[in-house]
């Protein structure tokens, strides 16, 4: 059962480190840049809200087998398909729980606004050094709730890990899959205790992110 502990967290926290990287610039384009693909992109992005688990899962599955063409473009460095690997894992969970990074640093970076970056540039900041002394600093907020929100939905993600990893012990067996084996094979007491520990983990989030939510609007005002 540690095993399958230690995975869990480690998944969860590769996938909030790559989503707070990648999700940096494109949360900043959405919400400043002036492409008219923006709403294209930004519903492209909020697609895994609203797209069954299993079916992103499948597409994954597909887009990593070693039939595909994304690694036929990788076998000349070795790699032979990403399905059921751990890395396939990082990243079907990167590309799952994208929305929940985006979209809170996306409404940090608005709330920023365009002001504090002029000012900078006026005293003769560069764009780079205005995003890291002015906007970075005043979206932090923002970085919170998203790694917050992106390291639990990870830990309770099931479809996509179970359709792209499928539940090797030591490899991909993950603490939503280890559920759903506990009651395929009718160790029903495992199950309740692996079960109830996620629900009061889930709770614990949310609260927090409510007492979070809470005292920034209490510092605002």
């Amino acid at each position: 059962m540690a095993e399958v502990i230690w995975l869990t967290l480690k998944l969860a926290g590769f996938t909030t480190l790559v989503l707070l990287v990648i999700s940096t610039p494109l949360a900043w384009w959405l919400a400043h840049g002036r492409s008219s693909l923006r709403p294209a992109v930004g519903a492209l992005v909020a697609l895994p809200v609203v797209l069954p688990p299993t079916v992103l899962g499948f597409y994954l599955l597909v887009a990593m087998g070693p039939d595909s063409p994304l690694i036929a473009l990788l076998k000349p460095f070795g790699i032979r398909t990403l399905a059921f690997t751990f890395e396939g894992l990082v990243i079907g969970s990167v590309i799952y729980s994208l929305p929940f990074a985006v979209q809170p640093l996306r409404n940090a970076f608005q709330a920023v606004g365009r002001d504090p970056m002029e000012a900078a540039s006026t005293l003769g900041a560069s764009p780079w050094d205005s995003f890291l002394r002015v906007a970075l600093p005043l979206a932090l907020p923002g970085y919170a709730v998203a790694a917050i929100l992106s390291f639990a939905h990870t830990i309770g993600e099931f479809g996509v890990v179970m359709m792209l990893g499928g539940g090797i012990p030591g490899k991909t067996q993950v603490l939503s899959v280890e559920i759903y084996r506990l009651v395929e094979t009718l160790d029903w007491s495992a199950a309740h205790r692996l079960s109830a520990g996620l629900l009061v983990f889930a709770f614990a989030v949310m609260l927090s992110l409510l007492l979070f939510e809470r005292r920034l609007t209490e510092v605002r005002t």
